[in-house]
């Protein structure tokens, strides 16, 4: 089968006994390096994912894909690629979601990971047995449902599909909708448009309110960082890394090439950020000062509250809107298990290194992380970690057993001393260096232990 080719067949079932088995759910990204490193380290597995096709998020078909037309990667792909599948030289530096879902289709051909999914599957329900191993309830595309036992579960289902949705105090008349809704920049054809909240899928839709709307205003709470998405006529994030520097250094050299290319965003009514560089996600656009700094945006604060079609903010100013959109993010989201088993501590799962219960080896939710530049290839070092962990214990692998009496005790989240703001999406969020060191470093003890 050529790459490229998508397979359409029936999936394979595992032909393992039940007890060996695991159940991998979601064919995204992540979904796909867990199935490909299970395969290389021997660990038999089903996967399960909702729609027709692989690519997750990335593809806008899916029944719960929030992309929108216009999107593509804010990172570049040389800095986003698996180490070992990397993306085509014609492929553009910062991909659209159509360049990418067919990235992670080319993945899955390559790889042979078609028939170890079922497609249109839905997991309904994953409960542990009261000695060992999962009970799975999945529904196919017909409605039929089934029931497996399974030895243990590896959730991959993503991070991007429950929306975070405001309460406001009023009421708004006209269309107020989050961003999980946004298709189409003609949504916005005709209209006065408030785009709620700055990261980046908010400013990347302001833009679009801008080009297809009558006007559009930015409300913001707090201040982001900008990053052009080229620096020198490079990727910006291509930039350095070479070398580790402290953080009061990278930050005063990082700063100083910001202020250099993007000038002073105050300048233009954006607010001052309220925190270091790099205690939050900043915001990789090239346009967004651009067409501030033309008139085009006018940034207002926190919104009050909301009268017909007229908005109140927090300064005491107002203004009339025929359409709000809410850019405020997502919220982690594993509606088929109980939230209990997940050792969930405030807004997100506390787990080793991200990925491992503390206390059970039979329940690893992959793909929980966030880290400015880690990429797929980190996601894959995830899975590679897990898969040989899992591999180790049956094998009586020494350092999978260290790693079992470490994942037991006290530990920290890998944020190399960050203090990342306090906010939901921040829960799972990681310094990339302090990350991949400890995740590779466990993948090298393994295995050495191997051996």
């Amino acid at each position: 089968m050529e790459q490229g080719q998508v397979r359409t067949g029936r999936p394979v079932t595992a032909k393992a006994r039940p007890e060996e088995c695991f159940a991998l759910i979601g064919a995204g990204p992540m979904g796909l390096a867990m199935a490909k490193t299970l395969i290389e380290q021997g660990v038999p597995f089903q996967g399960f994912e909702l729609a027709d096709d692989v690519g997750g998020l990335w593809n806008i078909g899916a029944p719960r894909s929030t992309m929108y037309e216009t999107a593509h990667l804010i990172s570049s792909k040389r800095m986003t690629e698996f180490a070992d599948f990397p993306m085509k030289e014609e492929t553009a530096e910062y991909p659209s979601h159509r360049e990418l879902k067919t990235y992670f289709q080319e993945f899955a051909n390559a790889f042979d990971l078609y028939q170890h999914f079922h497609f249109g599957a839905e997991v309904l329900s994953a409960a542990p047995l009261e000695d060992a191993g999962w009970t799975v309830t999945w529904q196919d595309k017909t409605g039929a449902r089934h029931t497996q036992v399974f030895a243990g579960l590896l959730i991959a289902n993503g991070t991007l599909s429950e929306p975070n949705m405001p309460e406001f105090k009023g009421e708004f008349s006209g269309p107020l909708i989050h961003a999980s809704e946004y298709r189409y920049p003609t949504q916005f054809a005709g209209k006065r448009v408030l785009v709620v909240g700055a990261g980046n899928s908010g400013c990347d839709i302001a833009v679009d309110a801008i080009h297809h709307g009558v006007s559009c205003d930015l409300s913001m709470r707090r201040g982001y960082y900008f990053v052009p998405k080229y620096v020198f006529g490079v990727p910006a994030d291509t930039m350095g890394g070479k070398i580790r520097l402290p953080m009061w250094l990278k930050r005063r050299i990082d700063g100083a090439i910001l202020k250099w290319f993007v000038g002073d965003p105050q300048k233009y009514g954006f607010p001052k950020p309220d925190y270091a560089l790099y205690e939050s996600h900043p915001v990789v656009n090239s346009l967004i000062l651009f067409h501030a700094g033309h008139g085009d945006l006018k940034i207002r604060p926190d919104i009050a509250r909301f009268d017909g079609q007229t908005v109140h903010f927090n300064d005491g100013t107002s203004a009339d809107y025929d359409m709000i959109l809410a850019a405020t993010g997502y919220k982690l989201h594993y509606p088929f298990i109980d939230k209990s088993l997940l050792n969930w501590k405030g807004a997100a799962p506390h787990l080793y290194l991200n990925c491992m219960h503390p206390d059970r080896d039979d329940l690893f939710v992959m793909g929980m992380v966030e880290a400015a530049g880690l990429g797929w290839q980190g996601r894959h070092e995830q899975a590679e970690m897990v898969a040989r962990y899992i591999a180790g214990l049956r094998s009586g692998n020494t350092a999978a057993q260290a790693i079992r009496s470490t994942k037991s005790e006290s530990y920290e989240r890998a944020t190399g001393g960050m203090n990342y703001i306090d906010l939901p999406r921040m829960a799972y969020y990681v310094d990339k260096a302090t990350y991949r060191k400890e995740v590779t470093g466990q993948i090298a003890a393994l295995r050495a232990a191997e051996k």
